[in-house]
């Protein structure tokens, strides 16, 4: 085998070990657990997409280089044959990305898993392109922040919801976000927002993670330990989270070794097509944004 194709293996193996190594994934009750190199899901069958997508993001992975692709494709994984292309032409959803494209960023291969149609959930143009892209921007400062976050994702799905596409892909009424930050003692946080134009601060969506299990059916975090979970997930204080885009906290440590916390407090230097400042938050020493970072 050639050396840098074995090298290239072995690197896939090590980030996907390091990936799944401290992997805090749901418990499923409906889908089938289908696990990616680079995120996991529980594919359900009956509503042709995720009840959840796991995932972990860092820090250092939004400072990848990789491109948006764009190549939507069909799940292999999916033994029963995931949503195709086909269901959303025409019917006036979007294909949602449940795992962002934007939180792969680490190379080619982790931007085009996020391209699977089992990653997608159909999502009204409106909600897609506006609030929901508002709270990715706000959970990759949170990464950015607090260095390394646990997500899960996914649209509510109850019975009888309404379809789209020949393979009857449901449509969500709410989309949900939960999240557990393990820095600095953990803390754990729930968003549940309608599948419509957003029209309230993104911080008025959140939950308790409780509030979320008891909708959705799902255990989130169950890793964890009882105690420590249970008294997190009853928490419902948005104030203990950075919702402001130009002031993302983040973690550092002083010439002593310990821990101290540091604070942005200017937005990213990059100025976008339509001539205005970025507002993203910059990463920790470059003044840029992650999406701005290799721009410059």
């Amino acid at each position: 085998m050639n050396k840098n194709i074995f090298l290239a293996i072995l690197a896939i193996i090590f980030l996907q070990q390091a990936l799944f190594s401290q992997s805090l994934e749901p418990s499923c009750f409906q889908g089938t657990v289908i696990r990616h190199h680079y995120y996991s899901l529980s594919y359900s069958e009956a509503h042709e997409q995720a009840e959840w997508v796991y995932y972990t993001l860092t820090r250092a992975m939004l400072r990848g280089t990789a491109t948006r692709t764009d190549n939507f494709k069909e799940d292999p994984l999916v033994a029963s044959g995931s949503a195709q292309l086909l269901d959303y032409k025409g019917s006036g959803y979007d294909r949602g990305h449940l795992c962002p494209a934007a939180d792969r960023r680490m190379n080619g291969a982790a931007m085009s898993e996020t391209f699977y149609m089992s990653n997608m959930s159909p999502q009204h143009p409106s909600f897609n392109r506006g609030i929901w892209r508002q709270l990715e921007d706000v959970v990759r400062g949170w990464a950015n922040g607090y260095d390394t976050i646990h997500v899960v994702t996914g649209g509510v799905l109850l019975p009888n919801l309404p379809t789209i596409g020949i393979n009857g892909v449901s449509i969500p009424v709410f989309f949900y976000k939960a999240i557990y930050s393990p820095y600095p003692e953990g803390k754990m946080i729930a968003l549940l927002l309608p599948n419509e134009k957003g029209t309230r601060e993104i911080s008025d969506y959140v939950i308790s993670i409780d509030s979320l299990e008891l909708l959705t059916g799902i255990d989130f975090f169950y890793g964890l330990s009882d105690d420590f979970e249970n008294n997190l997930e009853k928490i419902s204080d948005g104030s203990l989270w950075n919702f402001t885009a130009d002031n993302f906290h983040y973690a550092s440590k002083d010439n002593t070794g310990k821990s101290k916390t540091a604070t942005n407090i200017h937005p990213c230097k990059a100025i976008t097509q339509k001539g205005t400042r970025c507002k993203r938050g910059p990463q920790e020493n470059s003044g840029y944004c992650w999406q701005h970072e290799t721009k410059k």
